[in-house]
């Protein structure tokens, strides 16, 4: 039994250092030539690459928790918990840095989210769905009840510096698209190595079938409580990013309907590829902004049949259409 598996195990270690350097010099490429063409972009379309950047983290993590075979409706709660923390920490601590409050926002969300992981992690199914949206409206209800915090009305964020220099006014939103890709690209590249860690493998194998994952020694408990853990961060990420670059923050950022939206943006990428995630994310925010102009009142009807159109002609997703095997 050793024989036979020694040489199935030895081989992608040999294969693992190349993945990473060539995933790692094609995520550094994508973001120099995303930060070249911001220069010359209009500023509606560096805030909506912006817009869809942060959005696209906090579906990075649906995607993390999709790998195991479930799917969070909750992860507004992790996305308005880092936006609130980000505003807070400007208007009250004077924290201004862009870097340390993009941080911060993470770490809040981890922080929230620490508590109920090992009791979500029991739940599979509509009953991990449930409870994570649950936590989520429950956090909307908090949010429209607390008058320290804006009450329905949220508020507004001042403009961040970065690195203890004050951003200048014109070229503010291209520094933020900068920042927020940059983030951005970093995130995909670690997810990528955890993906394809032993840690992220036992996570797909936890999706296939959970007592064999037991039998060989393994605990989906921790693997599911480590995911949600690691989707909190980057929906933490994504809620400070989002709240910079808007200046403001309330507590729609918590509600069902955002949360589905990231849910949406996860099932149009499928859990194959990182990078579909964002191009999914963008795809989205591109297909809301032109539906919204030209169609406005019948704008989510525009974004449920191209929804359909996905499910029905990509059912693994936009990243089947480069991923080894993903359209089978």
């Amino acid at each position: 039994m050793a024989a036979i598996l020694k040489p199935s195990a030895t081989a992608p270690m040999r294969r693992a250092p190349a993945s990473a350097w060539r995933g790692a010099a094609l995520g550094l490429g994508a973001f120099a030539l995303l930060a070249v063409a911001g220069w010359f972009s209009p500023r509606w379309l560096t805030f909506l690459v912006t817009m869809s950047a942060a959005n696209g983290l906090v579906s990075l993590g649906i995607v993390c928790l999709m790998r195991g075979g479930v799917v969070p409706f909750g992860q507004g709660m992790l996305f308005a918990a880092g936006g609130y923390t980000a505003a807070l920490a400007y208007n009250k601590l004077g924290f201004t840095d862009a870097l340390g409050l993009a941080l911060a926002g993470g770490v809040a969300a981890v922080v929230i989210a620490a508590p109920f992981a090992p009791l979500l992690s029991r739940y599979r199914g509509i009953f991990f769905a449930m409870l994570t949206l649950a936590l989520s409206m429950v956090t909307y209800g908090l949010l429209m009840k607390l008058d320290a915090l804006g009450g329905s009305d949220g508020f507004n964020m001042g403009r961040p510096t970065l690195l203890g220099r004050k951003l200048p006014d014109a070229r503010v939103g291209y520094i933020l698209y900068v920042v927020t890709i940059g983030i951005a690209t970093a995130m995909a590249l670690l997810a990528r190595v955890f993906f394809d860690s032993t840690r992220g493998l036992v996570t797909l194998a936890v999706r296939e079938n959970e007592l064999r994952v037991e039998y060989l020694g393994g605990s989906v408990r921790q693997a599911m409580t480590i995911n949600f853990i690691l989707a909190a961060f980057c929906g933490g990420l994504g809620g400070a990013l989002a709240v910079m670059s808007l200046g403001h923050v309330e507590p729609n950022f918590s509600y069902w309907t955002t949360s589905g939206e990231f849910v949406f943006v996860a099932i149009l990428a499928g859990w194959q590829s990182v990078a579909a995630v964002f191009l999914a994310s963008t795809v989205l925010e591109v297909v809301r902004s032109f539906s919204s102009a030209y169609f406005p009142n019948t704008w989510q009807l525009a974004l449920g049949l191209f929804l359909l159109f996905v499910i029905r002609f990509l059912p693994r997703g936009l990243g089947s259409l480069w991923t080894k095997g993903g359209g089978r």
